[in-house]
């Protein structure tokens, strides 16, 4: 089973039978104070620090994930998205239960997104298939 994912003029394959691929997974709130306190601030700093030192790592992908208590996620996610498309060229993963936030974030991705987060819940399916299709 193959999955592309591309942004403006990258591309990530995820290959059962081929390489792993790297997903940055730093810019996720969930156990992370400092960028928890940084959302919720509007400190998109620290967001842009954290995707540089991932790319620079090797990060393929990087995950995107603004769900912090006290935020409007919706507006944060697109903040975000456009931040990381902006300066950065690796494909993104939208990681976020909310298919609000999901729906204001995925026209902001060029090329072939990733979306994380999706249960086998048929309420969970019922939001988010429609959006990723």
């Amino acid at each position: 089973m193959k999955t592309e994912l591309t942004s403006k003029t990258h591309r990530a394959t995820i290959d059962t039978d081929g390489p792993f691929v790297v997903i940055g997974e730093k810019i996720n709130p969930t156990g992370r104070k400092k960028l928890a306190a940084a959302l919720q601030e509007g400190n998109l700093d620290y967001v842009r620090e954290l995707a540089n030192k991932q790319v620079a790592a090797g990060a393929d992908v990087l995950d995107v994930n603004v769900g912090v208590p006290g935020v409007d996620d919706v507006a944060l996610i697109q903040q975000v998205v456009q931040l990381l498309v902006d300066e950065f060229d690796v494909p993104l993963c939208i990681d976020s239960p909310n298919p609000a936030a999901l729906a204001a974030a995925l026209p902001l991705c060029p090329g072939r997104t990733l979306v994380n987060s999706v249960n086998g819940e048929e309420k969970s399916l019922n939001a988010v298939l429609p959006l990723v299709k």
